[in-house]
């Protein structure tokens, strides 16, 4: 079995021809870089089920020349079988394809099946051509602020340039579109196939091969930045931190014996009123006999279910209350109608607790639906996830940035209201895509725990023995990298990122259990300190700045005793980071993947 550290690094393995080089990521061609810069942050074969979770594309051997990079795959899972390849070959100077052709043995219904294009963040605001199959073009921008909806359709190629490139790209084997897939914390603009206008799912026939292929042409020279032996990071005077919360232990039972206090501000619970022990959740959750934030799925059949939900909340400490529909044009949304049946609700429960509204899943459906939201909130929540599309260590880094955007565009969005993030997680806590129904617990109590315990429909990377680098929504909410050390400086970097002035509250992980800052015997994991400390800066004046590169981060706060200053650092390798404070500056050489608290005593 795999220690942390394995699960924690991505399997990369390089290649270069000529002047194009990328690194193969399991079944991904990665930071595919023309004369050393990257031009595509990503091109892969993927897979998607009627629920768009992802088959595993098995790599099953590779070929390697001085003109090519052949992959030979074949899926597994999700009733999938496809067998074939995914190459990369260099065609010419400056060109370069990637292909795949894939056939089903099978008859597989499938909502997502070929080529998936990242463009890097960088390109934010840069202009873009978009030309269509009929042959007429378009001339637009790759967007700067996040978009809500797709940027581009019906793409047969795409030109653009940046820092000295002329960078063009033709597709073959489908009409393909774009997403900003910055809204889910993903650090790409994402081009695929098969338009989302057209119905899903289809069917492919065993015997039906997929075919497609992406021809990229690069011309000029890049521009070079030298590099700084030391990280620079300024950091700030702002208003206070955010408050730290964690989410209730949704894992099966028995509960740990003992749990120690722990200086969280509050215990967010889902409750979904359709099933039949959302109370058992509830007194689970006020076990810990801290504030609960509360946060109710509507029962669709039985809209009086919200009032015995609320009596339940008496003599109950409620830091927080919101609920959310499950399904219909609002879904997972509190829109003026959810909140309504609350506000009476509470109201008739004799209840007084601070009303929220925002969005079940993440900020991509706040971003399209926050006009749904009524006015005289008491607050915006939405959670977030950064392993939604891709289950890569790289993935899981290359979203702090991405939480810096949808954070400041998040409060943005509220317009007065403060901002709570949660719940943070490695991986979703439900799947807010699917197009079946949720399973239910068979009990009462909590055997076999609720909420992201029953979400499992594969098994865990752990179990199955596959790498966590496997592309695609998950089938397993569970992660092996919880426990992995590097996730407290991922942590500490995270809350880095989502602090922005405007944001009340970020809750990270679970009070226990695989997806918890403890394990179920109530064994702490290492980003339970992480998130310790974090609790002891929370509400203390605040220090903030920008990651200089997103890999290395620092936040701070200043007491009378002096200033705090936590550092992480995730990139590969030791980095020298030097963290500027109002009080002075602070230097620390960290290890790849660690964080370091440094203190400045106030000056009598």
């Amino acid at each position: 079995m795999k220690d942390m550290t394995e699960w924690w690094d991505d399997s990369v393995r390089g290649w270069r021809s000529g002047e194009w080089s990328l690194e193969l990521r399991d079944d991904e061609f990665a930071d595919i870089a023309y004369d050393g810069h990257v031009v595509l942050r990503s091109v892969r074969a993927v897979i998607r089920d009627r629920n768009w979770d992802t088959a595993a594309l098995v790599v099953d051997r590779v070929d390697e020349s001085d003109l090519a990079l052949t992959l030979h795959v074949h899926s597994e899972g999700l009733g999938s079988d496809l067998r074939g390849i995914v190459r990369a070959e260099v065609r010419g100077a400056g060109r370069l394809r990637v292909l795949t052709d894939l056939e089903s043995a099978t008859d597989f219904e499938t909502n997502r099946t070929g080529l998936v294009v990242l463009h890097p963040p960088v390109l934010a605001g840069a202009e873009l051509d978009v030309r269509h199959p009929g042959g007429d073009a378009l001339h637009t921008r790759f967007p700067a602020r996040i978009s809500p909806h797709q940027p581009a359709f019906d793409i047969a190629g795409l030109s653009w340039s940046h820092d000295g490139l002329d960078v063009d790209l033709h597709f073959a084997g489908d009409v393909f579109e774009m997403e900003d897939q910055r809204n889910w914390t993903d650090a790409s603009y994402k081009t695929y196939s098969r338009p989302l206008a057209l119905p899903f799912p289809y069917p492919l026939a065993a015997g039906e091969r997929v075919v497609q292929s992406i021809d990229v042409t690069v011309s000029g020279a890049p521009m070079r930045v030298p590099a700084d032996a030391v990280a620079r990071i300024r950091l700030e005077d702002g208003p206070a931190l955010p408050a730290i919360a964690v989410s209730a232990a949704t894992a099966p039972d028995p509960a740990p014996a003992r749990i120690d206090p722990a200086p969280w501000s509050a215990v967010i619970v889902e409750l979904d009123l359709a099933t039949r022990n959302w109370r058992a959740a509830l007194r689970r959750a006020a076990a810990s006999a801290l504030p609960l934030d509360v946060r109710f799925v509507l029962a669709d059949d039985d809209t009086t279910a919200i009032d015995d939900a609320a009596h339940a909340l008496r003599d109950l400490p409620v830091a927080r209350v919101t609920a959310f529909w499950p399904t219909g044009p609002a879904r997972h949304v509190s829109d003026l109608e959810a909140i309504a049946l609350l506000r009476h609700a509470l109201t008739e429960a004799g209840v007084d607790a601070l009303v929220v509204g925002g969005v079940r899943s993440h900020f991509t459906e706040l971003n399209r639906e926050h006009q749904r939201l009524p006015r005289r909130l008491d607050g915006v929540v939405f959670s977030s996830t950064p392993l939604f599309h891709s289950l890569g260590t790289a993935q899981l880094i290359e979203a702090l940035q991405m939480q810096r955007l949808v954070a400041t565009q998040g409060v943005e969005l509220a317009g007065g209201p403060l901002v709570h993030i949660g719940p943070i997680s490695l991986r979703p806590h439900f799947n807010d895509v699917a197009t079946t129904p949720p399973p239910m617990p068979s009990h009462d109590d909590l055997r076999d725990g609720y909420g992201s315990a029953l979400t499992v429909s594969t098994p865990p990377p752990d179990a199955a023995g596959a790498s966590p680098g496997a592309s695609g929504h998950v089938g397993s909410a569970a992660d092996p990298r919880q426990s992995a050390a590097e996730l407290a400086a991922w942590t500490v970097a995270s809350a880095a990122a989502f602090a922005v002035p405007g944001v009340a509250t970020l809750a990270y992980f679970e009070e226990w259990g695989p997806r918890g800052v403890r394990g179920s015997d109530g064994t702490p994991f290492p980003v339970f300190d992480a998130v310790t400390a974090l609790a002891e800066l929370a509400q203390k004046p605040g220090l903030r700045g920008d990651s200089p590169d997103g890999l290395v981060w620092a936040l701070g706060a200043r007491t009378e005793e002096g200033t705090t200053v936590l550092i992480a650092n995730l990139d590969r390798r030791e980095r020298r980071i030097e963290a500027e404070t109002p009080a002075g500056s602070v230097t620390a050489t960290l290890a790849a993947g660690t964080l370091q608290r440094l203190f400045l005593p106030a000056v009598p």
